[in-house]
């Protein structure tokens, strides 16, 4: 069961015939020091025939620091496209190769680093979004036959629902249209009938170029991209109105904040982009299902990637000094994220990845293990680790459902399917499974919190969802496939293990006062 990396998303790949689609100061620790830096600026002979790549350059706080720093860029052949002043970040372009070697050395760089290795021109994968088992007619007209007065005609097919306790919760509140959520991911298809209720446009846009667009409708999939973020869109907050399913949070906004090349990249420009239109925007959660290409694991003993690094990682305590919280999913590699190293063989995935064992205590998934982001971890319907998800002590803050395989953890009736229900585009609906599932359940509850304690902050309500989870003691033996071979193993106790971090997230005491 391969893990499909953020070009697909959060999302988890299957054999033929059961395939489903499964990212504050401006001086940080670690900054370079005064040794480091260089008074003059780079060379004014510079190569201008490579390839054109995006750069991320982290400045330190200084007056007058920005200034210079632009010059700089300037000087080595790079050209600012976007300046994040408010963390000291900017996005460059450039054609010489030797661009962030010769950044580096100017006065007022903490890091600098090609966001990509293939050039802005890489080409289509046609495989993008992967695939998604599909809704049959059958199943849609049983479901309206046993849906009841009070659910959406499709909500019988919801496991997850009831998983969380958020039908229950339905009958307290919807939760408040004054909580927005943003979808940052592959697109929102806001004409779908479930999701324009909510959708909120003004909070929305394109990120894609490292620059916010805000054109009507750019925060959409194009054709022949992936529905991945409507699909997690409709998890979310998916509209009670007598059609189809039901988000966790169904009476909240929603906004779109596309991020995904046409190629299915999610590159740090973006991201960082993405988080802080967020963070400038009153968005209260935002949903990241994804990790930043094209490094699965991003390491900071690498000047490039510990610049990516760096970037994201101020765009989010950025976002979150601004008011919003942060989720994340966990990843679909069956990785122990707390192990002592990890073989990574899909890095760099824009261009030919190769074999490379990782320290994830040096090298990070970003944004899931970022400081102060949730990281969720997958369940199947029978209230298990998902079989692909990635887990580990310390690592893991809550577990949501993701769905797995129905052999695996087949749901109660009237629900046939254990993979996740919900929204895609053109107005339809299918199942997808993955730690890309499983982070939206847990959006909609940080959703239907900030609804009952408007005035709570990030902090406060991260403890609360912490503090409310579900216990989950460890599942050990856990041999998932049947077989007598152990497939992980979980560390820790009930409050707080490996596998379910501080447990099962609960809509239903969510919105208790």
């Amino acid at each position: 069961m391969a893990h499909l990396g953020s070009r697909r998303g959060r999302v988890l790949a299957l054999p033929a015939g059961l395939a489903l689609t499964a990212s504050l100061g401006f001086l940080p620790s670690g900054a370079a020091s005064a040794a480091e830096l260089s008074d003059a600026p780079a060379s004014a002979a510079v190569a201008t025939s490579g390839a054109k790549l995006t750069y991320v350059v982290n400045v330190a706080n200084g007056r007058g620091t920005a200034t210079a720093v632009k010059k700089a860029v300037k000087a080595a052949g790079g050209e600012v496209v976007a300046d994040y002043d408010r963390i000291g970040v900017l996005v460059v372009h450039s054609q010489n190769p030797a661009f962030a070697q010769q950044i580096r050395k100017a006065r007022g760089v903490v890091s600098a680093g090609a966001t990509r290795t293939a050039p802005l021109s890489a080409q289509r994968d046609d495989s993008v979004g992967g695939a998604a088992e599909a809704l049959t007619a059958a199943e849609a007209l049983s479901a309206a036959a046993n849906a009841s007065d009070e659910q959406d005609p499709l909500e019988p097919l919801q496991w997850d629902l009831p998983a969380i306790k958020a039908d229950k919760a339905h009958k307290k509140t919807l939760g408040s249209s004054r909580v927005t959520v943003g979808v940052i991911d592959t697109g929102v298809d806001d004409t779908h009938p479930d999701l324009a209720p909510n959708f909120d446009a003004r909070k929305s846009a394109n990120c894609v170029s490292g620059v916010p667009d805000t054109t009507p409708g750019s925060w959409r999939p194009n054709p022949g991209e992936s529905d991945h973020g409507t699909h997690v869109a409709g998890t979310i907050g998916a509209a009670k109105n007598g059609v189809g399913v039901t988000g966790v949070a169904p009476g909240v906004k929603l906004a779109g904040i596309k991020v995904s090349t046409p190629d299915g990249f999610f590159y740090t420009e973006a991201v960082v982009c993405g988080f802080m239109w967020a963070a400038e925007n009153d968005i209260d959660i935002t949903n990241n299902s994804y990790y930043t290409d094209p490094w699965m694991f991003a390491c900071k003993n690498d000047a490039d990637q510990k610049a990516l690094v760096e970037a994201v990682t101020r765009a989010t305590r950025y976002a979150e000094k601004k008011g919003t919280v942060n989720v994340a999913a966990a990843g679909n590699s069956k990785f122990d994220l707390a192990a002592d190293s990890i073989l990574d063989n899909s890095s760099p995935n824009d261009t030919t990845p190769g074999d490379r064992v990782i320290d994830p205590k040096k090298c990070v998934d970003y944004p899931a293990m970022l400081p102060g982001v949730v990281t969720v971890s997958a369940t199947g319907a029978k209230g298990l680790k998902a079989s692909y998800s990635n887990y580990g002590r310390g690592v893991i803050d809550v577990s949501a459902p993701g769905g797995d395989r129905t052999a695996y953890q087949t749901p109660d009736a009237p629900a046939t399917n254990g993979l996740i229900l919900s929204t895609t585009v053109n107005g339809g609906y299918n199942y997808k499974a993955g730690t890309s599932m499983a982070s939206p359940h847990a959006a909609g509850v940080l959703a239907l919190l900030k609804s009952t304690h408007p005035k709570a902050s990030p902090a406060s309500l991260k403890a609360l969802l912490y503090a409310q989870a579900d216990e989950h003691a460890c599942t050990n033996p856990y041999d998932i496939e049947g077989d007598g071979t152990i497939d992980a193993v979980c560390e820790g106790g009930k409050q707080k293990n490996g596998f379910y971090g501080a447990g099962l997230v609960d809509a239903l005491e969510a919105v208790r006062r």
